[in-house]
């Protein structure tokens, strides 16, 4: 790829950048370890890695919210919060596969090219400009990332919601299965009919007082 083709995609992505970034409030970090913390994580921390990180918080939020909502029955929240687990865990899988894989297909689009394969082998590599190992890497992460928004734009419809359609039935059916087994286990325990033994007891503690009264009128009559 020449450097006329690939000057114009970088000079549009950086104009959005710059636009997203003055719009931002800024502010300026001068403790150590947060300085560290965050050249570590944008050192080590990939796309594919943060879609991860991202999927795991949401699984552990968002379906106790559901769970919680007061305004509607019991049926409801427990489809509502299959349906988010199914959600965050579609979403997730897809977008960490298509993350990665795009970044492995730049990666070996990137490389130096030899005889057998010159055209493959550096069709994304930028032409024109000073190529070091850590700016590469940059380079990479980041055209498969867009890549990988690209791709994502299609495998929403295609995977994603035929996945989480797929999940929540699952899911659905699953609790609909626990539902029916706390009913025939209550049905199959013996009922404790605690209102009948009180009437009962008291029945039967009236009755052995009258007679008990009627006993002592009688000694005393005689």
């Amino acid at each position: 790829m020449s450097n006329l083709s690939v000057k114009p995609f970088t000079t549009y992505g950086q104009r959005v950048a710059n636009w997203v970034f003055n719009k931002l409030p800024s502010m300026e970090f001068k403790n150590p370890r947060v300085l560290k913390s965050i050249k570590w994580t944008a050192k080590h921390i990939t796309s594919p890695q943060n879609r991860l990180i991202l999927g795991a918080t949401a699984l552990m939020s968002q379906p106790f919210i559901d769970l919680h909502n007061r305004n509607v029955d019991d049926e409801t929240r427990k489809v509502s919060a299959a349906r988010t687990v199914a959600k965050i865990l579609a979403g997730t899988t897809t977008g960490f596969l298509v993350r990665y894989y795009s970044i492995k297909a730049v990666d070996a689009f990137t490389q130096n090219p030899d005889k057998s394969s010159k055209i493959l082998k550096s069709c994304l590599t930028p032409m024109g400009v000073k190529r070091t190992i850590n700016g590469m890497k940059k380079y990479r992460f980041t055209i498969g990332t867009i890549l990988s928004l690209a791709v994502m734009m299609f495998t929403n419809f295609a995977i994603d919601a035929p996945l989480t359609k797929a999940l929540t039935n699952v899911f659905v059916k699953k609790i609909k299965e626990h539902e029916r087994n706390k009913i025939d286990n209550t049905i199959m325990s013996p009922p404790q009919n605690v209102e009948n033994k009180k009437e009962t007891d008291t029945y039967d503690t009236y009755f052995h007082h009258n007679m008990n009264k009627f006993i002592n009128n009688r000694m005393e009559a005689k």
